[in-house]
């Protein structure tokens, strides 16, 4: 079977892409299955729309050339399987005009080409998808310089030496990039030099206040250009660089929603069946995606309403739904779930039992949202939009394992749970619910206990201390509440609180008896 690129001829179900963009107006780091699936498909949706055809996608791959090696024989063509529970359609997409791997050194090689595509003035946004792990964080939020300093000696002795003093390279070799923020970096400092024309960058990855964050990282790394003992050379060109990030760089936040399940065998078979060619770069959705953007741009950008994303003020209220509201469910569905006998998060929804608690926990979550003054019509209806989340989850087609949701839970229940649980009723309204959030602290309790006494692999960063934890207690109470009073795991003084110790002992009991009865 042949593979697809630009001589395939589409039978009359799959569509086709719209008119191939003239020019990279997008860089976009870290082109990933997400990335294909969710902005590139919006983006040709509006470039299709409005007939602007200046949107092309440079797409950058970080970790490896596997994306190259899927993407440049199909000349930057792939499929995008879209797979409801009544739904089954193949589209072909054609706004990534090619893919890099800036781990080429060589002269001309990949890193050069980035730069100056970030530099050339036909760019005008460069977004990410590089996921948490790619901000390169410390524990306390900063910038882990260590991890970029490649990339910021690297950036500044262009910076200062002049050696990028125009938008190409002049057949110049560069590093290798050794992150996603220190090759932003550079390019920003190949920007500057080349006349400094106005630049948005976009994250989209589930960072809360993904544009803030990466700002911030940003003008962190900027000042360790200068590190100690810089001349005034140094300085003057450092703080250059830092009025223009001020004066025309602009950083929104965003929010970002669709379900991409991996690629297998079985995708593949159904791509080859509509389309009858082979697809290395094939990658699958559901049908629901959301993009809210900050309306905060530097220069042009695509027409992206025209394709149904929505341009708002402020993103917190969508961001603030999606953590409490989906992913706060996402998180009880799977360790229940996992304990209840169900493997794919489709069976644990469609559990009436564990729907409940879902709908439970959903409505504390939206009584917390609403008590924040979270739910005042700037961010979406939060009933529906709860609905439409468990009717999200009941689609078999996304695959999602219930084991694989469940992990991390250290990192993931202060910021699903965390508000929720401190939105409870004050004390003099005892007991507290137990079938919401304390259920699912519960079902995290009995996950964790059951992982640590069978001798199960525990995918969590703190695994060691949870099954220190675990060995340590007597009886199952004292497990739970020395669970719930680990070090950043709840709201400051909740984890100890007695009327949540004790709710969340008797959800247990809940909980242990759906796993005996499911056993």
């Amino acid at each position: 079977m042949t593979r697809l690129d630009a001589r395939t001829v589409l039978p009359s179900s799959v569509r086709g892409p719209a008119p191939r963009p003239r020019q990279v107006g997008i860089v976009h780091l870290g082109i990933g299955a997400f990335h294909r699936a969710h902005q590139a498909v919006l983006t040709e949706d509006a470039a299709a729309a409005s007939g602007d055809d200046r949107w092309g996608i440079l797409g950058v791959t970080q970790r490896s050339d596997r994306v190259l090696r899927q993407l440049r024989p199909q000349e930057g063509l792939y499929g995008v399987l879209t797979l409801g529970a009544q739904e089954r359609s193949l589209r072909v997409v054609g706004s990534v005009l090619d893919a890099v791997f800036p781990g080429d050194p060589g002269p001309g090689g990949d890193v050069a080409r980035v730069l100056d595509a970030i530099a050339a003035p036909t760019t005008h946004v460069v977004t990410l998808t590089v996921t948490e792990k790619g901000y390169v964080r410390r524990p306390g939020g900063g910038l882990d310089v260590d991890a970029v300093r490649p990339d910021l000696d690297a950036a500044a002795g262009a910076l200062v030496a002049g050696s990028r003093a125009g938008a190409t390279t002049g057949g110049e070799a560069e590093p290798p990039s050794a992150s996603a923020v220190g090759l932003l970096v550079r390019g920003l400092v190949a920007r500057h030099r080349a006349g400094g024309a106005p630049l948005t960058v976009l994250p989209c990855d589930n960072v809360a206040a993904n544009g803030r964050v990466l700002a911030g990282l940003v003008r962190e790394a900027v000042g360790a250009l200068a590190g100690p003992g810089a001349g005034a050379a140094v300085r003057s060109a450092v703080a250059g660089l830092a009025r223009w990030l001020d004066d025309a760089v602009t950083f929104p936040s965003s929010v970002v929603d669709r379900i991409v399940p991996a690629t297998t065998d079985v995708h593949r078979a159904v791509e080859r069946e509509l389309l009858g060619a082979d697809d290395e770069a094939l990658v699958v959705g559901e049908p629901y995606a959301q993009w809210v953007i900050e309306d905060d741009f530097a220069g042009p950008r695509p027409p992206w309403e025209a394709a149904g994303v929505q341009l708002v003020r402020d993103v917190t209220p969508f961001e603030d739904a999606k953590l409490l509201l989906l992913n706060a469910t996402h998180s009880l569905l799977a360790y229940a779930g996992a304990l209840a006998g169900h493997e794919t998060m489709a069976d644990a929804v469609r559990d009436p039992h564990l729907a409940g608690h879902a709908r439970a926990l959903q409505a504390e979550a939206r009584a917390a949202l609403a008590a924040g003054g979270r739910s005042d019509g700037a961010g979406p209806d939060l009933a529906g939009y709860a609905e439409e989340v468990l009717a999200r989850f009941a689609n078999p087609a996304t695959g999602h394992l219930t084991r694989q949701v469940a992990a991390d839970g250290t990192q993931k229940i202060p910021l699903r749970w965390g508000p929720t649980l401190a939105g409870l009723p004050g004390p003099g309204a005892s007991p507290l619910p137990d079938d919401g959030v304390l259920f699912g602290l519960a079902a995290w309790t009995a996950f964790v206990a059951r992982a640590a006494r069978s001798g199960a692999p525990l995918d969590d960063p703190r695994a060691d201390e949870l099954r220190a934890v675990v060995a340590g207690s007597v009886t199952g109470d004292q497990a739970v509440a020395s669970l719930l009073a680990l070090p950043g795991l709840l709201p400051a003084g909740l984890g100890t609180d007695a009327r949540i110790v004790a709710g969340v002992a008797r959800a247990r009991r809940t909980v242990d008896a759906l796993a005996r009865d499911r056993a």
